[in-house]
């Protein structure tokens, strides 16, 4: 799953810490979604979701 976590933390010059921090998860998991490494829960889409204030749908997308 493609994501603009990274693009959307630089927009709002946020470290990864403080996006962890905003989110309730540790900076690795934050890490580990902007690489790919790791899909989100639901949950915790909608937490991305709600903290950019956009719906997930803008955030992620499938690979192609």
């Amino acid at each position: 799953m493609n994501n603009r976590l990274k693009v959307l933390r630089a927009e709002r010059n946020w470290s990864q810490a403080d996006l962890a921090e905003a989110l309730g998860v540790s900076r690795q998991t934050v890490n580990a979604l902007e690489t790919g490494r790791y899909d989100p829960s639901l949950p915790l889409a909608f937490r991305i979701g709600k903290v950019f204030g956009q719906p997930i749908e803008s955030i992620f997308s499938e690979e192609e």
